[in-house]
């Protein structure tokens, strides 16, 4: 049995797709596997994916499906999963060779989640730390409340691993025909981990290319009311899940910010109708005042959601 399948979906990714296979194929820890989606590719990465496997055929397994998005090929490959462990990798990032094995201690131990660290990697030579909280085993509940309060970094799938028997349990799905697919599904898979450790271990390498701020007004406008469709699967999730009440509020809180900040990626037409289904959602209510600091930033929110994003 493998120790950690490594879901890999690609599509349109011919320019870097050799460097994430290399960082997979070289990894210290030998026992895993690389499963390949490519998603309806229609440049040349069938090709070099193809090489891989010819030559890494105990470590690549290629499956080709037609094109449905991010969340499409991670479900897809997560049916073909058979590691103790699941790992998301981006096929235009890549992974330090030692990642795995710096996290071997937590896979021994069983842990439902382990959370490691990312480094930015700017086009110019430029990297870029990203800091976070680092705790020993604790539930997913007090895991949460920690990275909320702490970490800038909380949704993205390729920053855990999963533990696979946790993962089937509940039966966790990536939301598909939606953008943000992370914010939707990841806060809920913390909340209901039994355990989950996050390390000081850095070996995801998180590439920042030029040109990838989405600029498309349709596809933005788009990108926020999925953000509310997933804020609305969350509160009911929640209701399944026994948290104590400030976990709750820290998850809705969660959302909410990301929902408001939304707002300022629109025009100002769609501004102004993404207010008003704010607003009849009654999202706002979900900020809590905490000390002197957040009490002011309600105060602000409830005169207006554009004077409380100015002043954020």
């Amino acid at each position: 049995m493998y120790k950690i399948s490594v879901i890999v979906p690609v599509y349109n990714t011919e320019k870097y797709i050799k460097k994430c296979l290399d960082s997979l194929v070289n990894q210290t820890m030998k026992n895993i596997e690389i499963i390949v989606v490519n998603d309806g590719s229609n440049d040349h990465s069938e090709e070099i994916i193809k090489d891989y496997e010819n030559k890494y055929p105990e470590m690549v397994k290629y499956y080709k499906k037609e094109n449905g998005g991010l969340s499409s090929a991670r479900n897809y490959g997560l049916e073909k999963a058979k590691g103790e462990y699941i790992a998301f990798v981006d096929s235009d990032d890549y992974i330090d060779k030692e990642l795995f094995s710096k996290l071997d201690e937590y896979i021994d131990k069983n842990i439902d989640l382990i959370k490691f660290k990312t480094i930015k990697k700017y086009q110019d030579g430029k990297i870029e730390r990203i800091c976070g909280p680092i705790f020993e085993v604790c539930t997913g509940e007090e895991a949460f409340n920690k990275l909320y309060s702490k970490d800038i970094l909380i949704e993205p799938a390729w920053l855990y691993l999963y533990r696979k028997e946790f993962w089937t349990k509940n039966n966790f799905k990536y939301a598909e025909n939606l953008y943000h697919e992370d914010f939707g599904l990841t806060p809920i898979v913390i909340a209901k981990a039994k355990t989950v450790v996050s390390t000081e271990v850095y070996g995801y390498y998180y590439i920042q290319r030029e040109n990838s701020i989405v600029t498309d007004k349709t596809k933005n406008v788009r990108k926020a009311y999925d953000l509310l469709k997933h804020y609305g699967n969350m509160l009911k999730e929640i209701k399944n899940i026994n948290l104590e009440k400030k976990t709750k509020e820290n998850i809705k809180m969660f959302y909410t910010n990301c929902i408001l900040l939304k707002t300022n990626e629109l025009g100002r037409t769609e501004q102004k109708e993404y207010i008003k289904e704010i607003k009849k959602r009654k999202i706002v209510k979900n900020i809590k005042a905490r000390n002197l600091k957040q009490l002011i930033k309600k105060i602000l929110l409830n005169i207006s959601i554009k004077l409380y994003l100015k002043m954020r």
